[in-house]
């Protein structure tokens, strides 16, 4: 089966003020598109094709370059576009919650680790939370890695990503990456991240 790019759950203009409609519509329509007819051009005819993404991730090192690069942004363009929602933003609670206050002291320290992570990715790359070893960790990646994958520095279940290469954010903020990294918390799903927290 070929992988498809998935349907937004929500309109591209949904996001705005924070993340704008000309912006998504790149991102979503070109560029993930773009990830997902590489992926299946690079593994057309091979065993790969019969594999989960989540799989093709965790098997990385063993395959070609062509395949970690869009597989990854495959994968992670997946986990983004859900784990964001008109109206979100605000605190986790429960569960969650209770976790993230363990691991970092505070949901602002998490925060700020966050948006640390973030800002000091050289050039390309991601951001994210990771359950790792059963705990919750910050971590980066370079281009489209994600901690799913056998060359991560830190490896685990990531729950909640950020897209810090400039096609995510240019239009809208230019060079201003904080900006983008401050106006994201507006748009996180927060009930997204809790379940996928509680599958991990």
């Amino acid at each position: 089966m070929a992988f498809e790019l998935p349907k937004l759950p929500y309109a591209y203009n949904a996001l705005e003020p924070h993340i704008d409609a000309k912006t998504m519509e790149i991102h979503h329509g070109k560029h993930h598109n773009a990830y997902v007819t590489n992926l299946n051009n690079a593994i057309a005819g091979s065993d790969t094709e019969k594999l989960s993404i989540e799989d093709i991730c965790k098997g990385i090192s063993k395959l070609a370059p062509a395949v970690r690069n869009n597989g990854g942004g495959h994968f992670n363009h997946s986990l983004f576009w859900t784990i964001m929602k008109p109206n979100g933003g605000g605190k986790p609670s429960g569960d969650l919650a209770t976790a993230i206050d363990s691991a970092f002291g505070s949901f602002e320290e998490f925060q700020k680790q966050f948006a640390n992570a973030a800002a000091t990715r050289f050039g390309s790359g991601w951001a994210w939370l990771v359950v790792s070893g059963g705990k919750l960790v910050v971590s980066s990646t370079p281009n489209q890695d994600n901690p799913l994958m056998d060359v991560a520095e830190v490896k685990g279940i990531p729950i909640l990503g950020l897209d810090v290469w400039e096609h995510a954010y240019y239009l809208n903020y230019q060079n201003r990456r904080p900006d983008y990294v401050t106006a994201f918390w507006n748009v996180i799903n927060w009930d997204e991240v809790a379940a996928r927290f509680k599958t991990a």
